[in-house]
């Protein structure tokens, strides 16, 4: 049978209004009898709340939205695991987005996410470009970035690792295990992400006494298929080098393929050494030595910060950016360096 608020209240003995914030968790100023009167009410006829009205009373909808580059990247399911546990505690849903590391996509996400109402947006975005800014300037939720920073003033929190220090700490660790013409395959540079991991790996190399060599230097996708063509590349130009810093794991795992493909031994003749520690670093032969991203506790931060902001601010508009959260990297010792 279906029933209404309204016949709710009259069959309890109370207010349309008392029913309302029973229902909505706003009861603190009712009494425990009144709360359990309508609260059989509701159970003895089943009644389920209309989310959308409710959402057009309170101007939310318990709804946040996950915008990630690549799903398929080990890397990000962990992000996303942590936003989604925190979403589930504190009572609210996530709707997870893929845009393949493509601006009209991630522009097309916002704009939707957006018009559905969403409470707000976290996002891995895919460039440092001025049509980002456009995009993230018309949002017209509160937004924290996660993963990739981003100069915006449209933005309230980050969420990210210490890059730079990460991969000068992995140059350096390299180093330390006696190679000293590292050679660097990374994805491209489009995200500060990138660019700093680029910065921490020549970095380590100048501290070092080492010059750097833009021919051992190549940049293509983060994905297993680039690692392979960079080692070609490395290999088929006759470049001097005894080990290969990857910007990522995937590129590791690539890297690690082709070169045994080729005869060599690793780490004998070549070390290798990632970035992000995805499930299978420690599943290929030899395993992965890498720099951990604490992923999970990334998208749990991200999800932390936007549900404080939102309790604090609702929809007010952004200005500058609230809150920065820095997580540092830490180094994984295994057997291919």
């Amino acid at each position: 049978m279906k029933i209404t608020i309204k016949e709710i209240a009259k069959e309890a003995g109370v207010s349309i209004a008392t029913v309302s914030m029973i229902l909505n968790n706003k009861d603190k100023s009712i009494t425990d009898a009144t709360r359990m009167k309508v609260m059989s009410v509701v159970k003895k006829y089943n009644y389920v709340p209309n989310a959308m009205a409710g959402s057009l009373v309170t101007q939310r909808t318990r709804i946040v939205g996950l915008i990630l580059p690549d799903i398929t990247n080990p890397f990000f399911p962990g992000i996303a695991r942590g936003a989604e546990d925190k979403a589930n505690e504190s009572d609210y849903s996530l709707i997870f987005c893929n845009t393949d590391d493509r601006l009209e996509v991630e522009e097309k996400y916002i704009e939707s996410l957006t018009k559905k109402m969403a409470d707000g947006i976290i996002i891995a975005h895919s460039s440092n470009s001025v049509k980002m800014s456009e995009i993230l300037e018309r949002c017209k939720v509160p937004v924290i970035l996660i993963d990739r920073d981003f100069k915006s003033n449209n933005t309230l929190g980050k969420v990210l690792v210490n890059n730079l220090e990460g991969a000068y700490k992995a140059v350096e660790y390299i180093l330390s295990k006696g190679y000293k013409k590292i050679a660097y395959l990374s994805g491209s540079l489009k995200t500060q992400t990138a660019l700093d991991r680029f910065s921490g790996y020549k970095n380590a190399l100048s501290n070092n006494g080492i010059v750097y060599n833009e021919r051992i230097v190549k940049f293509g996708e983060y994905k297993t298929d680039w690692g392979k063509d960079g080692v070609n590349k490395l290999l088929s130009e006759k470049e001097d080098f005894d080990a290969i810093f990857c910007g990522n794991d995937l590129i590791a795992i690539g890297a690690i393929k082709e070169l045994k493909e080729k005869g060599l031994n690793i780490p004998h003749d070549v070390g290798v050494m990632g970035f992000d520690d995805i499930y299978m670093a420690g599943l290929i032969e030899p395993s992965l030595t890498t720099v951990r991203q604490p992923n999970y506790n990334m998208g749990y931060k991200a999800m932390e910060l936007l549900l404080e902001i939102l309790d604090k601010n609702g929809k007010a508009p952004r200005s500058n950016v609230i809150k920065s959260i820095t997580l540092e990297t830490e180094i994984i010792e295994r057997h291919s360096i």
